[in-house]
């Protein structure tokens, strides 16, 4: 099985744009995100101090993220995922670019600060569904194999990680956190007109069934009402253990990714003496050995036995970036940790959104998209409060000590469960737009399952 798409027969001709286009667009605006997490966090400890206060920030980006996430799906499957990429993309622009303007002209309090990463997440998160909703109808234009898109994809994420935390990291560390905010500004205006301008107009339409019965009821052409909508969204994954637990899963190796990336890792650049550019170099350590590692997956995913993947991957790239940094080890050693969990992360996405989009029937991919990304980002908005209130109540060691195990018991736990088998045993299954007329509560993740892990 390869994981290739039915391919409609107003595209019998192959086309690369699409699936460049959506690649390029979340490579840019992935890049700048990457560099305002290095940016923002530096920017509010130099200006406050305050490792709850810098918490609290990654809780006010992260909160509407995740609720307005949640809530679009139906919007996405209506609207279209192109229209909603490229609008909720260019208000982030503007919010984004505000934060800098503010506070040069010494108009921008903490809660302003607070309001504008807010509108920044509630935008964010519509904005990076519908990228990833497109991906497989882009494979379908380029006629390769979904776990070669959901690599590819990957390999995108995983250069965004290496790219950012080094110019982040450099920007903070020669002129300041505000120019890496403004730097983000610009990436997601760049991205915005990517969208706009490369994909075509009719993208993401094809989700809609095009006849009653294919999987909800017919409504004059529509799609139903917007509840009616998102109820389908529940009724499947209701009827869909594996992807249940693999939410659980990723929700909290989520909320441990958040607040390592966000409070443990600048406290401890902090106060190991490190400095913003070692944020920087780990991450990008960490994202190079990634992007190796996702190429890898991109071209024998679809060989792979998906489950030993998933522990091995997990094993490496999870509780020992924790512990490396709570022993206390030189540079390099800290590095070569980082890297090596790098290469075990680039493996984790590309078989876990082909596992999604293998099962989950097209026109219910926004929904179900949107609803299983926010359930396993729930923990994220929390991930900073909790590191920011543990690091004041028992200092940083004990902190990363208590991460790097929680981690480890939960990818092992969730690994070992029962539902795991399937996916090894179910590919090619129900997201094919060949069988997307399967109703949807009978069948038996980018994201699709979301990015895993946050914090890389």
């Amino acid at each position: 099985m390869t994981g290739t798409t039915a391919v409609p027969a107003d595209r019998a001709g192959r086309s690369l744009r699409p699936l460049v286009g959506v690649l390029a667009a979340t490579a840019v605006s992935l890049t700048g995100t990457r560099v305002s997490a290095i940016a923002l966090p530096w920017f509010v400890l130099a200006t406050t101090g305050s490792a709850t206060m810098t918490g609290l920030v990654a809780f006010a980006e992260m909160t509407p993220y995740v609720l307005v996430k949640a809530l679009t799906g139906p919007l996405v499957d209506r609207l279209g995922p192109r229209v909603v990429s490229w609008t909720t993309d260019a208000v982030s622009a503007v919010a984004a670019g505000l934060v800098p303007l503010l506070h040069a002209q010494g108009l921008l309090p903490f809660w302003l600060l607070l309001a504008m990463v807010a509108v920044i997440g509630a935008m964010r998160g519509p904005g990076d569904l519908a990228k990833s909703v497109m991906v497989p109808e882009a494979a379908d234009y380029a006629r390769v194999p979904l776990e070669r898109a959901t690599g590819l994809s990957g390999v995108t994420e995983r250069l965004a990680s290496t790219i950012g935390p080094a110019v982040g990291g450099g920007l903070v560390a020669l002129v300041g956190p505000l120019s890496g905010l403004a730097l983000n500004a610009a990436t997601f205006a760049l991205g915005s007109l990517i969208i706009a301008f490369a994909l075509p107009r009719g993208m993401g339409r094809t989700a809609v069934p095009t006849a009653p019965g294919e999987g909800e009821p017919d409504s004059g052409g529509e799609q139903g009402g917007y509840w009616r909508m998102l109820g389908a969204g529940f009724g499947f994954l209701r009827a869909e253990p594996l992807l249940l637990t693999v939410i659980v899963m990723v929700g909290i190796t989520n909320l441990l990714d958040a607040g390592f990336s966000t409070v443990l890792v600048p406290v401890w650049a902090r106060e190991s003496g490190n400095g913003p550019g070692a944020i920087g170099l780990i991450g990008s350590a960490m994202g190079v050995a990634a992007v190796v590692g996702s190429l890898i997956a991109a071209a024998v995913a679809h060989r792979l036995p998906r489950r030993t993947v998933f522990l091995v991957g997990f094993l490496v790239a999870g509780a020992p970036r924790f512990l490396v940094l709570a022993s206390g080890a030189p540079m390099g050693v800290v590095l070569t940790v980082f890297a090596i969990g790098g290469f075990g992360s680039g493996f984790l996405n590309p078989i876990l959104g082909a596992v999604l989009f293998e099962r989950v029937p097209r026109h219910l991919l926004g929904r179900v998209h949107a609803l299983s990304d926010s359930l396993a980002w729930a923990g994220i908005p929390l991930g900073g409060l909790v590191a920011g209130a543990v690091v004041a109540m028992t200092g940083l060691i004990p902190a990363l000590v208590a991460g790097g195990a929680a981690y480890f018991v939960t990818t092992t736990v969730a690994g070992l469960r029962r539902e795991w088998r399937e996916m090894d045993g179910q590919r090619g299954g129900k997201g094919t737009v060949a069988e997307s007329d399967a109703e949807p509560v009978a069948a038996a993740q980018g994201a699709a399952v979301p990015a895993v892990p946050a914090g890389s």
